[in-house]
């Protein structure tokens, strides 16, 4: 985590003499498909460690698949990183899954390694359940986790699209904390303006949620930009854009607001959004803040 000096209240699960959570997010699998072990989960860890920034809180997509918390929470207490927990949200039996996982860590490492719990990750902009469905999930684990004698907040992730949609307010009120999705260059936006596309979806959504439900927090739970793949519009995949984006958009948030950085390592995919390439090494300098 990234401390500042901004004295300004954390949120539940923070030190009140810190400010904000400034982390990365990884997948569970490698690059080659295979499901990482609890070493694989270690070497990205200590990597993230070894920036400037001093990277130690990680946000993961699920629970249950490929043995996400069973192999990342024991790499985690190993290397004094702290997770932000996704529970999948989508199909009875997975989310059960997803549950009796998060459920088993808990039980078997206390909760000290959990920053925040997220029910689902953008379900309601890819349309596959009702605000009120997801919002009934919320409550359910929270009221699960609340049961083991854990406080940590419960909240969801999703586009910011999804956020400012009236439809979608149930969720808002269901939830602890606000995760926010933003991608300027999946907006088409050139790299000059990208700061600025940023922002304005992060306004548009703090403004939705204090319009519903007042004085909940706004995290960044994703944002980035590539560095190779194709172009949406005047929106450029490349290094230096990346760079561009990183020192323009991740230094101001570092400052003010929570922030998990899209993405760790995904240099197989495309667009690929990875700080980190295929030789282990950063991609683009990260010194700029």
């Amino acid at each position: 985590m990234h401390f500042s000096t901004i004295a300004t209240l954390a949120a539940a699960a923070l030190p009140l003499t810190t400010a904000y959570w400034t982390g990365f997010n990884v997948g569970a699998n490698n690059n080659d498909g295979s499901c990482k072990s609890t070493a694989d989960w270690e070497t990205a860890f200590n990597k993230l460690a070894g920036l400037p920034q001093h990277i130690t809180s990680v946000r993961v997509y699920a629970a249950s698949d490929c043995n996400t918390l069973a192999n990342a929470v024991p790499a985690a207490l190993a290397t004094g990183v702290q997770l932000l927990v996704g529970i999948w949200a989508e199909d009875s039996t997975h989310y059960t899954n997803e549950k009796n996982a998060l459920q088993a860590a808990i039980n078997a490492h206390g909760s000290d390694w959990i920053i925040a719990i997220s029910v689902g990750s953008e379900d309601l902009y890819r349309g596959d359940t009702s605000a009120s469905t997801l919002a009934q999930q919320i409550y359910d684990v929270r009221g699960m986790v609340r049961a083991m004698g854990v406080e940590q907040q419960v909240g969801h992730v999703d586009t910011w699209t999804a956020w400012v949609d009236n439809a979608n307010t149930e969720v808002i009120q269901a939830s602890d904390f606000i995760g926010l999705d933003s991608y300027p260059y999946f907006q088409s936006a050139a790299i000059a303006d990208a700061s600025n596309t940023f922002w304005q979806s992060m306004t548009a959504t703090r403004n939705q949620v204090n319009a519903v439900s007042p004085g909940k927090w706004v995290w960044v739970t994703e944002t980035g930009w590539p560095v190779s793949g194709p172009n949406y519009g005047a929106a450029v995949a490349s290094v230096q854009n990346a760079q561009t984006y990183w020192r323009s958009v991740a230094c101001a948030c570092f400052q003010q607001v929570h922030v998990f950085w899209y993405a760790y390592q995904d240099y197989s995919a495309s667009p690929s959004f990875g700080v980190f390439g295929s030789n282990g090494n950063a991609i683009y300098d990260l010194y700029g803040c």
